[in-house]
């Protein structure tokens, strides 16, 4: 088999290079390219902090640092010639500021080694994915707030089970979705936290005998401190399946809201429309108003969690430190952070153009005995009926009302009493949508007056 010319990185160990199966398994520069940026970021800080501690001269860390510039220029401007035969990032990177400055090129290594150097670059990744995972949901709560602050006090069906349960406002059902991303949005943050502290400095495993300056390093990348321990500084991926297990848990509830977008969207229900920059139409019927955008995001889900699962799969049997298996770490997540972002802006688009159907909502909202619980808690509250004959009761009611295929409100006062004499013209206060959700005033319920307080207290959070 014909052999491919040796590797000079690795240097005088082997005398001869891979084969091309070898060469193409071993490769991950195809994918591990997204982290050029990150790459130069933290050589140019390593190289700054050998300067400092005198381990590289000035004039050779400015001549790196000002070639790692150069490189950077050339991967953004695409003019950078990408090798698969220098494995990754870090070797195409440190071969072509070779090319640019010569042998300085070769003291940036010094201190480091590439388990550490991979370890900060994709930390260093995650945390931008982060941060952009915090735009996308403080934007998408804010589109969130802006329904629910139109609409506190329009009526509309709560359901379980996909049946009609009791009758609630728009805007205590948009609250709902700013508590799911809200605390999407606190695992967010938390996970950076965590995760915010800096590898570089712990070489291969054990450390180095250089005197590096660990503090610099991290403070100069924006980390709050360095890892404690170079063993688990190269062998963590916490950070990465801490960022997918968050992004799991925040797609599923993307592909909830996007259910509800979907069934409330449709002939039969008319909840809402959406805009036509998220919809699509049919190829063959006219009439066809597809809700495309919130299929996919639905979909999306199965990527994220997939993401998540696998990386879980590879971390699961490894020893310490590094094993090449970290190197597919790096394909699921940043598929899952594209997907993520990208269905965070897609939700965040259909809330700020959907357009509630008010008249629809109210209609759906009296159908279906949604206030049969209404009228069980009028005959404890007024009568003093144990809860459980109070149910009976409302049971026969609501039999009877079905049967004559009417709504509670429609029976007459002597046809309720005929099912318990004590009611009185008094039960009809309750049976009204807008009387019933304006009772639920207990804290965090759907009465207007709470979703107000809790619209303010969102907004307070985001100072708006």
């Amino acid at each position: 088999m014909t052999e491919t010319k040796s590797n000079a990185m690795w240097g005088g160990r082997f005398a001869a290079g891979p084969d091309a199966i070898m060469e193409a398994i071993n490769a991950s520069i195809d994918f591990d390219q997204r982290l050029a940026r990150q790459d130069i970021e933290g050589s140019r800080a390593h190289a700054a902090m050998l300067a400092q501690q005198g381990i590289l001269s000035n004039k050779d860390a400015e001549a790196i640092r000002e070639g790692l510039l150069t490189v950077l220029s050339e991967i953004e401007a695409g003019d950078f010639a990408f090798s698969s035969a220098l494995e990754d990032i870090h070797m195409n990177v440190e071969a072509r500021l070779k090319e640019l400055i010569g042998e300085p090129a070769g003291r940036l290594h010094t201190g480091r080694s590439r388990n550490d150097q991979v370890a900060t670059d994709f930390k260093l990744w995650v945390r931008d994915q982060l941060d952009a995972a915090e735009a996308g949901l403080v934007a998408l709560i804010k589109a969130l707030l802006a329904q629910a602050e139109a609409g506190t006090d329009w009526v509309m069906p709560g359901f379980t089970h996909l049946q009609t349960a009791q009758p609630v406002t728009w805007g205590h059902h948009m609250m709902a979705y700013v508590e799911m991303f809200g605390r999407d949005l606190s695992r967010v943050r938390d996970a950076r936290t965590r995760m915010n502290e800096c590898p570089l400095g712990a070489a291969a495993l054990a450390g180095t005998s250089f005197p590096i300056d660990r503090d610099m390093t991290a403070n100069e990348l924006g980390f709050d401190r360095p890892a404690a321990n170079s063993l688990d500084a190269v062998s963590d991926r916490d950070f990465a399946l801490e960022f997918l297990s968050t992004a799991s848990i925040c797609a599923m509830h993307l592909s909830r809201f996007a259910e509800e977008l979907v069934i409330w969207s449709s002939a039969q229900f008319r909840f809402v429309t959406l805009s036509d920059r998220f919809s699509t139409g049919s190829s063959i019927m006219p009439q066809k108003k597809n809700p495309d955008a919130a299929e996919l995001i639905r979909a999306k889900i199965g990527r994220i969690v997939g993401a998540n699962v696998a990386l879980l799969t590879v971390m699961k049997g490894l020893p310490l430190a590094y094993s090449k298996d970290m190197q597919e770490d790096k394909e699921q997540v940043f598929d899952a952070a594209d997907t993520l972002i990208l269905a965070l802006a897609a939700m965040e688009g259909m809330v700020r153009d959907m357009t509630a159907n008010r008249d629809a909502l109210a209609a759906a909202a009296g159908a279906g005995f949604s206030t049969a619980t209404d009228l069980a808690d009028w005959l404890v509250r007024t009568l003093n009926l144990p809860f459980r004959d109070a149910h009976h009761v409302t049971g026969s009611l609501v039999a009877m009302a079905e049967d004559k295929g009417i709504d509670l409100p429609d029976l007459s006062l002597k046809e309720m009493q005929s099912v318990h004499a004590s009611i009185s013209d008094d039960v009809f206060s309750v049976l009204g949508v807008e009387n019933s959700v304006g009772s639920r005033v207990s804290y965090g319920g759907t009465a207007p007056v709470q979703v107000r307080a809790q619209i303010a207290r969102w907004k307070q959070e985001f100072g708006l």
